[in-house]
């Protein structure tokens, strides 16, 4: 499975962004997936999970009512929009897919992974 991550970019604090994650390879709609970031000087943490169906979905709570997962598994693509950011937000996104198809939070139990797209909030 491979895994792209596109949609980054520099914004204003109060703006949004829309992170895509298109799967390609041996793809499968049966895996959870999720969204990490990576601030400088700071070690990856996970942003939101969602299962396969996207019947349910997990977020940090540092951006729970901000940003917002989702999948088009026609499309083999995962979302994450971004709203309200903050400079806070800034750092590089990547996506991941497990090899499960229940919601996964715990960054080990992640097979696959995207090469990470950056995003800035300037203030």
């Amino acid at each position: 499975v491979q895994l792209q991550a596109s949609g980054g970019g520099l914004v204003q604090a109060g703006g949004s962004l829309r992170l895509s994650c298109a799967a390609s390879g041996r793809t499968s709609s049966s895996n959870a997936m999720g969204w990490f970031r990576q601030a400088p000087g700071k070690e990856r943490e996970i942003v939101a999970a969602i299962n396969w169906s996207g019947s349910t979905t997990n977020y940090a709570d540092s951006v729970k009512g901000r940003f917002t997962i989702s999948r088009d598994n026609v499309k083999h693509t995962l979302y994450l929009q971004m709203n309200s950011l903050q400079p806070e937000d800034t750092a590089v996104y990547y996506c991941a897919a497990s090899g499960t198809v229940g919601i996964v939070v715990l960054e080990y139990d992640y097979q696959y992974w995207g090469q990470g797209t950056l995003v800035t909030v300037s203030s």
